[in-house]
């Protein structure tokens, strides 16, 4: 049971009835069992909320900043008209509009409603009731009701960098030498002989074709394909971080879809980790046209944990998986104190065998900060801004000296900046 707004408005009507006409106190007497008659025949006419039955899809997909609909079916068993309102039990992050849908069936019959979902986190996210509320014909009352109707959104990571997709893939051809290119890569795998043009490389030439031929031939190179890509993403205390206002785990995951959809244009085997203090996920996704998918399904559940990541524990999960050489992108944060004491350490053995690259977000608000000269609480936030800068550059720094390459861009760019990264180590023929 539940009483309407209706009912306060009635009360304070009956208030200014009762200060009129005073009566010795029958008034309020009169007014309070009218009211109470009121509700009580509101109770007994309204539409039972038993008589109603709600069914939806099971499971609805989207990605994360997009919109998707999640349609109700009403139906109305009963022998009396059902009005009143239905409210679906969306968690707040869902954003579900609107909060609750009007209802007005007619008996026998049946309503659809739509809720608008727009999810704002990534992962499942569920509806496990629904509550349907009926009022009666005098609207002072009303028959509620809170019944199981599971439902379930599958959140997909926005994956924002797919649009720098067609740019990456013209530059990979151009390293193939599928299109022309004013700057032709060299590769280090073997393609083809070809007449010899001006600005040819003269290392190019294959004499001993020449000589059999009255041409001077050159030949052409190509990337190496079938090779291994190995993506780890850190999904510790550092992932959770938020910069320019998403966490970095969410921009490392897109960086990672789109290095996913290039490395398998281009040939190469890609394998996925996401660990902190254990394997959260893996996913060898290979070559197929699959492996986006892959990846997508492995990493979508994937959420930060407030723990301190072990690194010796993520070399040696990826010495155990992978036995060639391959690229091995680690997905972390720059800061100074865990690279120092869990990656510095451990990184000696992973560059023996892999080339390792650390790509790292940079907070575009350090740089904000260290520009900062309006007085003097800005003073001291921009001295503090330059020391963890150059922290950070003394860590990477340290890094370099290790062997490893160092990538650090903000947001906006880093998904950009990984893929040129891979593209020049396939062009220099490192990878």
């Amino acid at each position: 049971m539940a009483l309407t707004g209706r009912v306060g408005l009635v009360a304070l009507v009956a208030t200014l009835l009762v200060w009129a006409v005073p009566a010795d106190g029958y008034t309020v007497a009169w007014v309070a069992a009218a009211l109470v008659a009121g509700i009580v025949a509101d109770l007994v006419l309204a539409a039972s909320p038993r008589a109603l039955t709600v069914q939806r899809a099971p499971e609805l997909t989207t990605r994360l900043g997009e919109t998707v609909d999640s349609p109700l079916v009403v139906h109305n068993h009963g022998r009396r008209r059902a009005r009143g309102r239905l409210r679906d039990g969306w968690p707040p992050s869902a954003s579900a509009r609107p909060r609750a849908a009007a209802l007005d069936i007619g008996p026998l019959d049946r309503q659809r409603v739509v809720i608008r979902v727009s999810p704002q986190r990534r992962g499942e996210t569920a509806s496990e009731k629904v509550t349907v509320r009926l009022v009666g014909p005098l609207g002072l009352a009303a028959r509620q009701r809170t019944r199981s109707c599971p439902g379930q959104i599958r959140v997909l990571p926005a994956f924002t960098s797919r649009k720098l997709l067609p740019e990456k893939l013209t530059r990979l051809r151009q390293l193939e030498g599928e299109v022309v290119a004013p700057v032709r890569g060299q590769g280090t795998e073997f393609d083809s002989l070809r007449e010899y043009v001006v600005g040819d490389d003269p290392r190019s030439i294959d004499w001993r074709a020449t000589a059999r031929r009255a041409d001077v031939v050159v030949r052409t190179w190509r990337p190496e394909r079938d090779r291994h890509v190995v993506l780890v993403l850190d999904t510790g205390r550092t992932s959770a971080a938020r910069v320019a206002g998403a966490p970095r785990l969410e921009t490392a995951l897109d960086a990672a879809l789109l290095m996913t959809a290039l490395a398998r244009h281009a040939g190469d085997r890609v394998t996925v980790l996401a660990h902190d203090v254990r394997l959260r996920a893996a996913v060898d996704a290979g070559r197929g046209g699959g492996a986006l998918a892959a990846v997508v399904a492995a990493t979508t559940g994937l959420q930060p944990a407030l723990v301190e990541t072990d690194m010796a524990a993520v070399v040696t999960q990826v010495l155990r998986r992978v036995r060639q050489r391959a690229l091995v992108v680690l997905l972390t944060a720059m800061d100074p104190a865990p690279v120092s004491e869990g990656l510095l350490p451990a990184v000696p053995s992973l560059v023996r065998r892999h080339t390792v690259l650390v790509a790292s977000i940079a907070d575009p608000a350090v740089d904000a900060m260290a520009a900062g000269r309006g007085d003097a609480e800005a003073v001291y936030a921009a001295a503090a801004a330059e020391a963890t800068r150059t922290e950070r550059a003394d860590v990477a720094a340290a890094l370099r000296r290790r062997g490893v390459d160092v990538l650090e861009a903000p947001p906006a760019t880093f998904a950009s900046k990984l893929a040129d990264a891979y593209l020049d180590l396939k062009a220099s023929g490192l990878l």
